[in-house]
C-alpha cells in the first residue's frame, strides 16, 4: 500500500531509490524495504518523504483504487511506527483521502510528539482504555476511558500517557493529516 504509493511518486519524478536516499537523508535499502512491504515507515521517514515529493503526508496515503468498502482486519492495517516512547498507530480505514481513522496504543510515559504540532484538520481522539494527557493549545486536557476530545487540529497538540497503565485510542482526522 505505502511501498507501492513511494514507488509511484518516485518514477513519476524519475528518481532512483540512491537519489531519493541522498535527498531525504535516508538508506536506500531502508526505502526499497518499505517499497516492497517489508517495513513500515515511522512517521519521521514519512515527513521526510513527503517534503521531497513537496506534498503532505496525506498525498503518501491515497489510494487512487480504494475500494467503496473496506474491512480492516487485524494483522493487515498499515501501520506507522514511532521510535521508541512515541506512539505508533494502525490505519482502519482506507486512503480515500477524506477520512482518516486510526487506532494507537499508548504505553505508559509515551507521547504523540516530541513537541506539539498542528495540521489542517479536525480531529476527535476517543479514549478506549485508560487515561491520557492531551495538550492542545498550551492547555492539558485529562481524557479518560470512554470519553473523547475534539478539536482543530492546527492548534498545537500533543498526547502524553502520564498513567502507570497502557492506554488504547481511536483518532479521526478529516482531512487526513498524520
Amino acid at each position: 500500500m505505502i511501498g507501492d504509493r513511494l514507488r509511484e511518486l518516485r518514477r513519476a519524478r524519475q528518481l532512483t531509490l540512491r537519489a531519493l536516499a541522498e535527498a531525504t537523508g535516508l538508506s536506500a535499502a531502508l526505502l526499497s524495504q518499505i517499497e516492497n512491504g517489508k517495513t513500515d515507515p515511522s512517521v519521521e521517514t514519512l515527513r521526510r518523504l513527503a517534503k521531497v515529493f513537496d506534498s503532505d503526508l496525506a498525498d503518501l496515503f491515497r489510494e487512487p483504487d480504494a475500494p467503496a468498502v473496506h474491512i480492516s482486519r487485524p494483522g493487515e492495517r498499515f501501520r506507522m511506527q514511532a521510535p521508541a516512547g512515541r506512539i505508533t498507530y494502525e490505519r482502519l480505514t482506507p486512503g480515500r483521502g477524506d477520512l482518516e481513522v486510526l487506532h494507537a496504543d499508548l504505553a505508559p510515559g509515551d507521547v504523540s510528539a516530541v513537541e506539539p504540532w498542528g495540521h489542517v484538520s479536525t480531529e476527535c481522539v476517543y479514549v478506549i482504555a485508560g487515561q491520557i494527557v492531551a495538550t492542545v493549545d498550551g492547555s492539558d486536557h485529562e481524557v479518560r476511558a470512554g470519553e473523547s476530545i475534539t478539536f482543530d487540529s492546527r492548534l498545537p497538540h500533543l498526547f502524553a500517557n502520564r498513567s502507570e497503565t497502557r492506554a488504547q485510542l481511536i483518532l479521526a482526522v478529516t482531512p487526513p493529516t498524520p
